[in-house]
Protein backbone atom coordinates (compact mmCIF):
# COMPACT_ATOMS: atom_id res chain seq x y z
CA UNK A 1 0.00 0.00 0.00
CA UNK A 2 0.94 3.36 -1.09
CA UNK A 3 1.76 5.59 1.97
CA UNK A 4 1.18 9.18 1.77
CA UNK A 5 2.86 11.92 2.92
CA UNK A 6 1.45 12.98 7.29
CA UNK A 7 2.78 16.38 7.25
CA UNK A 8 0.75 19.24 9.39
CA UNK A 9 -1.23 20.14 6.33
CA UNK A 10 -2.69 17.12 5.86
CA UNK A 11 -6.87 17.05 5.77
CA UNK A 12 -8.40 13.67 7.34
CA UNK A 13 -10.26 11.72 5.24
CA UNK A 14 -13.51 9.70 5.87
CA UNK A 15 -15.69 12.46 7.26
CA UNK A 16 -13.08 13.09 10.29
CA UNK A 17 -13.35 17.21 10.88
CA UNK A 18 -9.94 18.46 11.49
CA UNK A 19 -10.11 20.53 14.90
CA UNK A 20 -8.13 21.60 17.94
CA UNK A 21 -8.51 19.24 21.00
CA UNK A 22 -6.30 19.35 24.31
CA UNK A 23 -6.10 17.37 26.22
CA UNK A 24 -6.46 14.06 24.51
CA UNK A 25 -8.53 11.37 25.79
CA UNK A 26 -6.13 8.34 26.45
CA UNK A 27 -7.42 6.68 23.35
CA UNK A 28 -8.10 9.54 21.01
CA UNK A 29 -5.72 10.12 17.94
CA UNK A 30 -4.24 13.93 17.45
CA UNK A 31 -4.77 15.17 14.36
CA UNK A 32 -1.54 14.33 12.58
CA UNK A 33 -1.89 10.88 14.05
CA UNK A 34 -4.98 10.50 12.72
CA UNK A 35 -4.17 11.89 9.57
CA UNK A 36 -1.06 9.41 9.43
CA UNK A 37 -3.29 6.48 9.72
CA UNK A 38 -5.68 7.23 7.54
CA UNK A 39 -2.99 7.31 4.57
CA UNK A 40 -2.04 3.70 5.29
CA UNK A 41 -5.32 2.29 6.56
CA UNK A 42 -8.08 0.36 4.59
CA UNK A 43 -11.75 1.40 5.23
CA UNK A 44 -14.68 -0.82 6.63
CA UNK A 45 -18.30 -0.50 7.54
CA UNK A 46 -19.55 -3.02 9.77
CA UNK A 47 -22.95 -3.81 11.07
CA UNK A 48 -24.60 -3.84 14.68
CA UNK A 49 -23.35 -7.02 16.70
CA UNK A 50 -21.22 -7.87 14.11
CA UNK A 51 -17.91 -9.32 16.15
CA UNK A 52 -14.44 -7.66 14.98
CA UNK A 53 -12.30 -10.18 16.70
CA UNK A 54 -12.70 -12.69 19.18
CA UNK A 55 -11.11 -12.94 22.59
CA UNK A 56 -8.02 -15.36 22.60
CA UNK A 57 -7.22 -14.76 18.53
CA UNK A 58 -3.73 -14.45 17.32
CA UNK A 59 -4.39 -10.45 16.47
CA UNK A 60 -2.63 -9.02 13.16
CA UNK A 61 -3.99 -5.22 12.50
CA UNK A 62 -4.87 -1.88 14.72
CA UNK A 63 -8.30 -0.47 14.15
CA UNK A 64 -9.56 3.73 14.29
CA UNK A 65 -13.01 4.17 14.72
CA UNK A 66 -14.60 7.20 12.25
CA UNK A 67 -17.77 6.93 13.40
CA UNK A 68 -20.11 4.48 15.54
CA UNK A 69 -19.02 2.52 18.57
CA UNK A 70 -17.08 -0.51 19.37
CA UNK A 71 -17.22 -2.32 22.77
CA UNK A 72 -14.27 -4.23 24.12
CA UNK A 73 -15.62 -7.01 26.10
CA UNK A 74 -12.89 -8.01 28.70
CA UNK A 75 -14.98 -10.86 30.55
CA UNK A 76 -13.90 -12.56 33.94
CA UNK A 77 -15.77 -9.79 35.72
CA UNK A 78 -14.02 -7.03 34.20
CA UNK A 79 -15.42 -3.76 32.86
CA UNK A 80 -16.68 -3.48 29.29
CA UNK A 81 -14.63 -0.51 27.77
CA UNK A 82 -16.56 2.02 24.61
CA UNK A 83 -14.31 2.86 21.61
CA UNK A 84 -15.76 6.00 19.66
CA UNK A 85 -14.89 8.35 16.87
CA UNK A 86 -11.18 8.93 16.53
CA UNK A 87 -10.20 6.67 19.01
CA UNK A 88 -7.84 3.00 18.46
CA UNK A 89 -7.81 -0.08 19.87
CA UNK A 90 -5.73 -3.45 18.86
CA UNK A 91 -2.33 -1.36 18.64
CA UNK A 92 -0.44 -3.95 20.91
CA UNK A 93 -0.09 -6.82 17.85
CA UNK A 94 1.37 -4.05 15.67
CA UNK A 95 4.46 -2.98 18.52
CA UNK A 96 5.54 -6.49 19.62
CA UNK A 97 4.02 -9.02 16.77
CA UNK A 98 0.76 -11.96 16.85
CA UNK A 99 -0.56 -10.67 19.98
CA UNK A 100 -3.69 -12.85 21.59
CA UNK A 101 -6.60 -10.63 21.69
CA UNK A 102 -7.07 -9.68 25.61
CA UNK A 103 -11.01 -8.72 24.49
CA UNK A 104 -13.93 -9.44 22.43
CA UNK A 105 -14.56 -6.19 20.21
CA UNK A 106 -17.96 -6.19 18.93
CA UNK A 107 -19.80 -2.96 17.06
CA UNK A 108 -22.84 -1.37 19.26
CA UNK A 109 -23.95 0.74 16.25
CA UNK A 110 -23.57 0.80 12.39
CA UNK A 111 -19.67 1.96 12.04
CA UNK A 112 -16.87 2.85 10.12
CA UNK A 113 -13.68 2.38 10.75
CA UNK A 114 -10.01 2.06 8.90
CA UNK A 115 -8.13 -1.11 9.36
CA UNK A 116 -3.87 -1.02 9.49
CA UNK A 117 -1.78 -3.78 9.19
CA UNK A 118 1.00 -4.82 10.21
CA UNK A 119 3.20 -4.17 6.86
CA UNK A 120 1.74 -0.67 6.71
CA UNK A 121 2.48 0.16 10.30
CA UNK A 122 6.22 -0.87 9.46
CA UNK A 123 6.26 1.34 6.47
CA UNK A 124 4.51 4.51 8.97
CA UNK A 125 7.10 3.89 11.53
CA UNK A 126 9.86 3.87 8.61
CA UNK A 127 8.41 7.06 6.77
CA UNK A 128 7.28 9.40 10.32
CA UNK A 129 9.69 7.69 13.34
CA UNK A 130 8.86 10.58 15.31
CA UNK A 131 5.19 10.67 15.58
CA UNK A 132 5.20 7.25 15.86
CA UNK A 133 7.26 7.36 18.82
CA UNK A 134 4.82 9.52 20.09
CA UNK A 135 2.02 7.91 19.89
CA UNK A 136 3.62 4.19 20.79
CA UNK A 137 4.61 6.19 24.20
CA UNK A 138 1.27 7.56 24.95
CA UNK A 139 -0.04 4.08 23.75
CA UNK A 140 2.24 2.05 26.35
CA UNK A 141 1.24 5.09 29.18
CA UNK A 142 -1.94 4.21 28.61
CA UNK A 143 -1.53 0.51 28.91
CA UNK A 144 0.80 0.93 31.68
CA UNK A 145 -1.87 2.89 33.67
CA UNK A 146 -4.58 0.57 32.67
CA UNK A 147 -2.20 -2.43 33.99
CA UNK A 148 -2.16 -0.68 37.36
CA UNK A 149 -5.76 -0.17 37.77
CA UNK A 150 -6.44 -3.56 36.59
CA UNK A 151 -3.68 -4.83 39.51
CA UNK A 152 -5.67 -2.29 42.25
CA UNK A 153 -8.78 -3.93 40.90
CA UNK A 154 -7.58 -7.37 41.21
CA UNK A 155 -6.58 -5.98 45.24
CA UNK A 156 -10.18 -5.05 45.65
CA UNK A 157 -11.25 -8.24 44.14
CA UNK A 158 -8.93 -10.38 46.35
CA UNK A 159 -9.78 -8.64 49.30
CA UNK A 160 -13.89 -8.93 48.44
CA UNK A 161 -13.05 -12.31 48.04
CA UNK A 162 -10.85 -12.71 51.65
CA UNK A 163 -14.53 -11.20 52.88
CA UNK A 164 -16.78 -13.33 51.08
CA UNK A 165 -14.61 -16.46 52.34
CA UNK A 166 -14.68 -15.65 55.78
CA UNK A 167 -18.21 -14.69 55.38
CA UNK A 168 -18.79 -17.98 54.09
CA UNK A 169 -16.68 -19.19 56.84
CA UNK A 170 -18.47 -18.08 59.73
CA UNK A 171 -22.11 -19.01 57.80
CA UNK A 172 -20.60 -22.15 57.73
CA UNK A 173 -19.43 -22.61 61.33
CA UNK A 174 -22.88 -21.40 62.48
CA UNK A 175 -25.10 -23.47 60.26
CA UNK A 176 -22.84 -26.64 61.60
CA UNK A 177 -23.50 -24.88 65.23
CA UNK A 178 -27.32 -24.69 64.68
CA UNK A 179 -27.18 -28.01 62.92
CA UNK A 180 -25.53 -29.40 66.30
CA UNK A 181 -27.82 -27.39 68.68
CA UNK A 182 -30.83 -29.07 66.60
CA UNK A 183 -29.52 -32.67 66.83
CA UNK A 184 -28.01 -32.22 70.71
CA UNK A 185 -30.45 -32.36 73.74
CA UNK A 186 -30.01 -29.33 75.51
CA UNK A 187 -30.02 -30.48 79.45
CA UNK A 188 -27.97 -33.04 79.08
CA UNK A 189 -25.73 -32.47 76.10
CA UNK A 190 -26.20 -36.01 74.74
CA UNK A 191 -27.41 -36.47 71.11
CA UNK A 192 -31.18 -36.25 70.92
CA UNK A 193 -33.50 -38.45 68.84
CA UNK A 194 -33.23 -36.43 65.91
CA UNK A 195 -29.81 -36.43 66.07
CA UNK A 196 -29.75 -40.52 66.49
CA UNK A 197 -32.06 -40.76 62.91
CA UNK A 198 -29.61 -38.56 61.31
CA UNK A 199 -26.67 -41.34 62.83
CA UNK A 200 -28.85 -44.08 61.39
CA UNK A 201 -29.29 -42.70 58.10
CA UNK A 202 -24.89 -42.64 57.67
CA UNK A 203 -24.79 -45.99 60.13
CA UNK A 204 -23.36 -48.21 57.29
CA UNK A 205 -20.48 -45.62 57.34
CA UNK A 206 -19.30 -45.87 60.68
CA UNK A 207 -19.79 -49.64 61.14
CA UNK A 208 -16.59 -51.56 62.44
CA UNK A 209 -15.37 -54.78 61.11
CA UNK A 210 -15.83 -57.91 63.50
CA UNK A 211 -18.37 -56.07 65.47
CA UNK A 212 -21.99 -56.10 65.77
CA UNK A 213 -24.71 -53.99 66.61
CA UNK A 214 -26.24 -53.58 69.95
CA UNK A 215 -28.80 -51.34 71.97
CA UNK A 216 -29.19 -50.55 75.17
CA UNK A 217 -32.35 -48.67 76.19
CA UNK A 218 -32.05 -47.47 79.73
CA UNK A 219 -34.99 -45.70 81.89
CA UNK A 220 -34.27 -44.23 85.09
CA UNK A 221 -36.64 -45.82 87.88
CA UNK A 222 -39.53 -43.94 89.54
CA UNK A 223 -38.39 -41.34 87.92
CA UNK A 224 -41.19 -39.08 88.51
CA UNK A 225 -41.66 -39.94 92.51
CA UNK A 226 -37.80 -38.22 92.41
CA UNK A 227 -39.08 -35.20 90.97
CA UNK A 228 -42.19 -35.16 93.43
CA UNK A 229 -39.98 -35.16 96.45
CA UNK A 230 -36.93 -33.59 95.62
CA UNK A 231 -38.15 -31.19 92.71
CA UNK A 232 -37.08 -30.72 89.42
CA UNK A 233 -34.05 -29.11 89.59
CA UNK A 234 -32.48 -32.47 91.42
CA UNK A 235 -34.41 -33.84 88.95
CA UNK A 236 -32.43 -32.48 86.18
CA UNK A 237 -28.96 -33.30 88.16
CA UNK A 238 -29.97 -36.62 88.12
CA UNK A 239 -30.65 -36.73 84.12
CA UNK A 240 -27.37 -34.88 83.71
CA UNK A 241 -25.75 -37.38 86.57
CA UNK A 242 -27.13 -40.33 84.20
CA UNK A 243 -26.57 -39.04 80.87
CA UNK A 244 -22.08 -38.75 81.75
CA UNK A 245 -22.46 -42.73 83.14
CA UNK A 246 -23.91 -43.16 79.41
CA UNK A 247 -21.14 -41.65 77.85
CA UNK A 248 -18.79 -43.25 79.56
CA UNK A 249 -19.62 -46.38 79.01
CA UNK A 250 -19.91 -45.81 74.86
CA UNK A 251 -16.64 -46.20 72.57
CA UNK A 252 -15.96 -43.72 70.22
CA UNK A 253 -17.77 -45.56 67.77
CA UNK A 254 -20.76 -45.47 69.64
CA UNK A 255 -23.71 -42.92 70.16
CA UNK A 256 -25.09 -42.32 73.51
CA UNK A 257 -28.14 -40.69 73.64
CA UNK A 258 -31.43 -39.13 75.51
CA UNK A 259 -34.75 -39.78 73.58
CA UNK A 260 -36.71 -38.03 75.91
CA UNK A 261 -38.00 -37.70 79.29
CA UNK A 262 -36.11 -39.99 81.40
CA UNK A 263 -35.26 -42.26 78.74
CA UNK A 264 -31.68 -43.34 77.47
CA UNK A 265 -30.24 -44.83 74.80
CA UNK A 266 -26.44 -46.45 74.13
CA UNK A 267 -26.50 -47.76 70.11
CA UNK A 268 -23.22 -49.83 70.75
CA UNK A 269 -20.48 -51.84 68.52
CA UNK A 270 -19.77 -54.74 70.45
CA UNK A 271 -17.73 -57.96 69.89
CA UNK A 272 -21.15 -59.81 71.10
CA UNK A 273 -23.36 -60.35 73.80
CA UNK A 274 -21.09 -60.74 76.54
CA UNK A 275 -19.68 -57.34 76.03
CA UNK A 276 -23.04 -55.95 75.48
CA UNK A 277 -24.37 -57.31 78.79
CA UNK A 278 -20.99 -55.81 80.63
CA UNK A 279 -21.88 -51.87 79.08
CA UNK A 280 -25.21 -52.95 80.57
CA UNK A 281 -23.23 -53.56 84.15
CA UNK A 282 -21.00 -50.63 83.81
CA UNK A 283 -23.85 -48.01 83.66
CA UNK A 284 -26.30 -50.23 86.79
CA UNK A 285 -23.38 -50.52 88.73
CA UNK A 286 -22.53 -46.58 88.51
CA UNK A 287 -26.27 -45.30 89.31
CA UNK A 288 -26.33 -47.33 92.21
CA UNK A 289 -23.63 -45.85 93.67
CA UNK A 290 -24.41 -42.50 92.70
CA UNK A 291 -25.16 -40.16 96.00
CA UNK A 292 -27.04 -36.57 96.26
CA UNK A 293 -26.17 -34.59 99.14
CA UNK A 294 -29.14 -32.07 98.27
CA UNK A 295 -31.20 -34.61 98.77
CA UNK A 296 -30.87 -36.77 101.21
CA UNK A 297 -31.04 -40.27 101.31
CA UNK A 298 -31.70 -40.40 97.46
CA UNK A 299 -31.06 -43.56 95.69
CA UNK A 300 -30.96 -43.78 92.31
CA UNK A 301 -31.31 -46.95 89.73
CA UNK A 302 -32.02 -47.61 86.25
CA UNK A 303 -33.59 -50.23 84.21
CA UNK A 304 -31.65 -51.63 80.84
CA UNK A 305 -32.90 -53.70 78.13
CA UNK A 306 -30.24 -55.15 76.39
CA UNK A 307 -29.96 -56.51 72.65
CA UNK A 308 -28.02 -57.33 69.46
CA UNK A 309 -29.37 -55.94 66.66
CA UNK A 310 -29.92 -57.91 63.08
CA UNK A 311 -28.74 -54.99 60.47
CA UNK A 312 -31.69 -57.39 58.18
CA UNK A 313 -34.28 -54.82 60.09
CA UNK A 314 -34.35 -51.41 61.10
CA UNK A 315 -34.24 -49.09 64.19
CA UNK A 316 -38.05 -49.70 65.13
CA UNK A 317 -37.79 -53.47 64.85
CA UNK A 318 -34.46 -53.41 67.59
CA UNK A 319 -36.20 -50.51 69.50
CA UNK A 320 -39.47 -52.80 70.04
CA UNK A 321 -37.83 -56.03 70.98
CA UNK A 322 -35.26 -54.29 73.29
CA UNK A 323 -38.43 -52.07 75.11
CA UNK A 324 -40.11 -55.52 75.83
CA UNK A 325 -36.65 -56.50 77.95
CA UNK A 326 -36.77 -53.11 79.52
CA UNK A 327 -40.27 -53.40 80.57
CA UNK A 328 -39.38 -57.40 81.82
CA UNK A 329 -36.99 -55.29 83.96
CA UNK A 330 -38.98 -52.53 85.13
CA UNK A 331 -41.25 -55.45 86.02
CA UNK A 332 -39.36 -57.13 88.93
CA UNK A 333 -38.95 -53.87 90.54
CA UNK A 334 -35.71 -51.98 88.58
CA UNK A 335 -32.35 -51.44 89.47
CA UNK A 336 -30.90 -53.82 86.63
CA UNK A 337 -30.45 -55.31 83.18
CA UNK A 338 -32.09 -57.72 81.04
CA UNK A 339 -30.82 -59.67 77.47
CA UNK A 340 -32.29 -62.48 75.17
CA UNK A 341 -31.78 -65.97 76.98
Amino acid sequence: MAIKNAGNNVTPIGGFAARQRAPLLPRELSERELALFMTASDRREVSPGEVIFRRGELGRSMFVVEAGQIRLEFGDGMPDKLIGPREFFGELTLFIGDHTRVANAVATTATVMHVIEQQAFDQLLDSEPRLLAQFMRRSFSYLVASEQQLISSLKRRNEDLMVTLDSLRQTQTQLSTAQRLVQTDELTGLCNRRGLYMFLEHLSEARLQGTELGLLLIDIDRFKQINDRCGHLIGDQVLRAIAEEVQAAASPCDLPCRLGGDEFALLTQVTGAEELNARATQIVNAVRGMRFPTCDGLKVTVSIGAQLCAETTDWAIWYSDTDCLLYEVKGRGGDGHRSPS
